[in-house]
Order: structure tokens, then sequence, then C-alpha cells
């Protein structure tokens, strides 16, 4: 039986580009132990948005570091191969993707990429017009996913609960000083302190701030400004619980197992999240059954909601009274063997490499 070609792209453009590498390096692994069924093509993009296949895609998935930081020996080893360059800018991608020896005849794509034009719906786009199957939601789920002001109009349709938020507009925090002032009055008066100030298009907790006091606010509003025109304010809760919930499937997914995180910040920033020993994993979480249940079933509403396929993590916040609101749903979480999508699925008896494969067979499927 012919081996299934799958196109593995990572990195990316966004600040998540290291997490991407160790993503890929995993899905990697597991792909090449599926008892001979894949024939994999790595596909790496530079931070400044160049493609490469060849010699230095496959040092890079190796090692898991981007080249300025690749060992001597690697780089020299990669420089014998700059053929492997499959364009200069990304508007040539398609060109030279449809000619390229390494990746010609691929027959499902794993965009493993995290962050804007990553999980936002415009790689997904691309992979469209070349009319190919690829892992994970098309353009409007990963839209909607990674859009936070859009993901919370879509959750509430559908009746699931949130926290109190306001939207804001770059505009409004950078304009001149009378609007300002009363931008921040508005959001005193209707949510209170704390409150959370977010970037509407970012992933990993970039640009966020949690303000306690005017000054804070200002400077926090300051701050995701710089990050997008689109922000997004959510009045805090007190203490609560973070746990996340893995989704599988298309048309008719399934939820894992709960799961929650233990940190000590104020918010589970980027740190946190991927610094070893920074934050703690309970799986299951200790919940009773029926809100465990109830967070299963929200899952699934809110990955239906956004038109979400193959996976999808999503997370909430639990009150002391057990009072659960859905705080977002991520449509390409990270993808690390210590990651919490493949752990929750593990814990639910799906194993890493059966995950893996699992999903390469949903893009087929849906495509």
């Amino acid at each position: 039986m012919a081996k299934l070609r799958v196109g593995l792209l990572f990195g990316g453009c966004s600040g998540e580009h290291e997490v991407s590498l160790r993503s890929a390096q995993a899905i990697a692994e597991a792909l090449q132990q599926s008892s001979g069924k894949y024939d994999l093509r790595p596909i790496y993009i530079h931070k400044d948005g160049r493609w490469q296949a060849g010699d230095l895609a496959e040092k890079v998935l190796a090692e898991a570091t981007p080249p300025a930081l690749m060992s001597a020996e690697s780089e020299a080893a990669s420089a014998t191969n700059p053929s492997g360059e499959l364009a200069t800018t990304q508007n040539k991608v398609l060109e030279r993707l449809r000619s390229s020896a390494s990746i010609e005849g691929v027959d499902v794509w794993f965009p493993v990429l995290h962050g804007p034009n990553g999980e936002d719906g415009t790689i997904q786009g691309m992979l469209k017009l070349m009319q190919a199957p690829f892992v994970g939601s098309g353009v409007l789920g990963s839209a909607m996913g990674m859009d936070k002001l859009a993901m919370k109009m879509a959750f509430a349709q559908v009746g699931l609960p949130q926290v109190k938020y306001l939207p804001v507009l770059r505009h409004e925090v950078w304009s001149n000083p009378c609007v300002f002032p009363k931008l921040c009055d508005r959001i005193e008066e209707e949510l209170g302190y704390p409150c959370f100030v977010k970037p509407a298009n970012l992933g990993s907790s970039v640009g966020i701030s949690k303000a306690s006091t005017r000054a804070e606010l200002e400077t926090a509003l300051d701050n995701a400004a710089s990050y997008d025109r689109r922000l997004i304010v959510e009045a805090g809760i007190s203490n609560p619980r973070e746990v996340e919930c893995a989704v599988l499937g298309n048309d008719q997914p399934k939820a894992s197992v709960v799961g929650e995180i233990s940190f000590q910040g104020d918010f589970y920033d980027y740190e946190t999240k991927y610094t070893e020993g920074m934050a703690d994993l309970t799986i299951p979480a200790d919940l009773p059954a029926e809100v465990a249940q109830s967070i299963q079933d929200m899952a699934v509403r809110a990955f239906l909601a956004v038109d979400a396929a193959g996976l999808s993590r999503v997370d909430f916040f639990v009150e002391s009274t057990g009072k659960v609101y859905i705080n977002e749903i991520n449509t390409m979480p990270g993808f690390t063997t210590t990651s919490m999508y493949p752990r929750l699925w593990a814990a639910s008896g799906v194993s890493f490499s059966e995950l893996v494969d699992r999903l390469v067979q949903l893009a087929l499927e849906e495509r």
C-alpha cells in the first residue's frame, strides 16, 4: 500500500514560532512511528515568511530550533541545499509549491502553526485555493476561533455563559484627551476592577494585562492597542479555577475528560504556559460529575458554534459556587507531548500517535 504523503507546515510569522517547532517535532515523531503509513514532507516557514523545504526544514524540525539559533555545524549542512527555499515572499508560494519536487503530490497538509497567519484562517484559505485536504478548522472556524470578539458573539448566539465584557477599538485608546478618559470611565462603571485587557487577535496570552486601578487600566489599554486595532476588556472573577476540555471530530465531535491548570500568577500568561514547572496540570480535574459533564457539553457546543473541525481546546472558568463560564476556544492548541490537548486525550484513552493518526483521517474525511 502506498504511503500517504503528509505536508507538515511549521514555524510561521507569529510570536508563537518556537511553540510551533516543538509541536511539529512531536507530531512528526508520531507520524513516523505510525507503522509506515505516512511519508512526511516537512515545510518550514521562517519568521520573515519564507518557505523552506529540504535539508533546512528537516534540521529545524529535528532540533526544534530556529535557524539563527541552530549549531554552526547544522547551519553549514543546511547551507548545502539552498534550492530548498520555496519562495522569498508568500505571494509566490502557490506557484512554487505546485512545482516543488519536495512536496509534489502531497495528499494531506498538517499546518502546525499557532497565532496570526497560522490559525486565523489565512493559511487555511491558501490551502483551500490549492484544493488540498488539511488538518484542523477551515477559514471560518479558524478566523472565529482566533478573533475573541467574533468568538464571543458566536458563543452568545448558542447561549453559552460568559463573563461581562466590552469591545474597544484602538482609535478610542489612541485618541484625543477627551475620548480616552470617557472610555476608562465606561469600563470602570460597567465592568469594575479587576478586569483583563486583551488584543482580539493574538494567542498564548500575548498582550494581555490585568488591571486593578485606573493607572493600570490605562497602561493595559495602551499595551493591547500596540498589538491589535480591536481589543476586548473582560470583568474579572474572584479566584476562579481554570479548566480545559479537548474536542476531536468534525460534524459529530467528542469531548475529552476535563483537566485543570493551577499556577501562582494573576493569570495564565505566556511565561507560565511555556516555562516548565510554572503550572500544574491535574487530569482529570477534581470536579463534581455534573459540572464536568456540563463543561464537556459546552465544549462541543462551542466547537460547533464557530464551525471548528478536527481539533480544538476549549477553556473555562469555574467559580467556587460551581458556576461555569466559557473563556475561549483554541483551534490549533499546543501539541507537544506535555501539552494539555494530547494529555487530555491520553487520559481519555487515545494515545498521542493514535490522536495524530485520527486527525489526519478526519482531514481527509472533511475535505
